[in-house]
């Protein structure tokens, strides 16, 4: 049987008059694309011209709504009741389902981003706020969140469609959450390092701490930030190896058919 896995990246986060990343080669890389919805990034030109290089490229298009944090790139931790948080998840993929309108297509997926992903993976109450706003808007729609987290929990309770995901150039802490940004080593520039780390969390069905403690995770897609750099280099170089592996590379909904 053919091992089937998904390939996504954080994309569209240029705005006005500043370019971010590497786009239009990243989406003839991954299968899915997590555009920014204009909270930590991105614009509405930016929103439906990479809806429609992701569609032209037949990969599939997930809302990555943030923290209202434009300055920080929505990477600073922030403390918002629930009902804000529900309220800005739904209204963040409405802004994205709009352009994908425009473009005669579909938003199909959703990933928090950032320190509003970070914070929902281990905050109970957090996670069935975001999952609660995405329910409103499209109980269809499928919840990208971070393996064996409380925010994966939270799709699951709720009965939406909900895939695991991994990163490729994050490493992780013993928790089995992502390694702070700050901490040395926690993010990985090497796309041999990158790869090495995809397979061995793919192989065992686990997530591997530094030392050495297995954490079971449901494994459905591998991240990349598109905003870094070594993107491109890791994308390719992961892509690469899982196909050598024996991996089928599908965008999202068609892990889910």
């Amino acid at each position: 049987m053919t091992k089937q896995v998904n390939l996504n990246a954080d994309l569209g986060e240029s705005y006005g008059m500043y370019s971010i990343g590497n786009d239009e080669a990243m989406l003839k890389t991954v299968n899915s694309a997590n555009i920014a919805c204009g909270y930590h990034a991105g614009d509405p030109l930016v929103m439906r011209d990479t809806i429609a290089e992701a569609k032209a490229n037949g990969v599939s298009i997930g809302a990555h709504p943030s923290f209202p944090d434009l300055q920080g790139f929505g990477r600073r931790k922030m403390v918002l009741s629930n009902d804000e948080l529900e309220t800005m998840t739904a209204y963040q993929i409405g802004a994205l389902m709009a352009m994908a309108a425009m473009n005669d297509t579909a938003v199909t997926h959703v990933k928090p981003h950032g320190a509003m992903n970070n914070m929902a993976s281990v905050d109970q109450d957090m996670a069935d706020a975001i999952v609660r706003g995405m329910k409103a808007v499209d109980p269809k729609l499928i919840l990208l969140a971070t393996a064996g987290s409380c925010l994966f929990k939270a799709g699951i309770k709720a009965g939406i469609p909900t895939a695991g995901e991994i990163f490729a150039d994050r490493t992780y802490d013993e928790e089995g959450n992502l390694a702070p940004r700050s901490q040395p080593g926690a993010i990985i520039h090497d796309a041999d390092q990158a790869a090495d780390q995809v397979l061995s969390f793919l192989e065992s069905g686990k997530i591997l701490t530094p030392e050495g403690k297995g954490i079971d995770a449901d494994i459905h897609s591998i991240c990349v930030h598109g905003d870094k750099p070594a993107a491109l280099a890791i994308a390719t170089g992961v892509k690469d190896r899982l196909i050598k592996d024996g991996y089928a590379l599908t965008p999202l909904p068609a892990m889910f058919t």
